[in-house]
């Protein structure tokens, strides 16, 4: 079991389309990925380190 640390925090790129993604911080430090419209569905979660290099691939 995945233990968040806070709440799923909405992408702001998900605009009104109604295709959206939910990020949350993970213990340690990781990030929970989830589908906004299936809150009960799976997550795809990811260590710190996978984070930051996702991250880099946009700044």
């Amino acid at each position: 079991m995945t233990k968040l640390v806070g709440p799923f925090r909405k992408s702001s790129y998900s605009a009104q389309l109604g295709e959206c993604v939910e990020v949350a911080v993970t213990v340690p430090g990781g990030r929970a990925v989830r589908d906004s419209k299936q809150q009960d569905g799976p997550l795809l979660t990811v260590s710190r380190e996978s984070w930051h290099a996702f991250l880099r691939q946009f700044g």
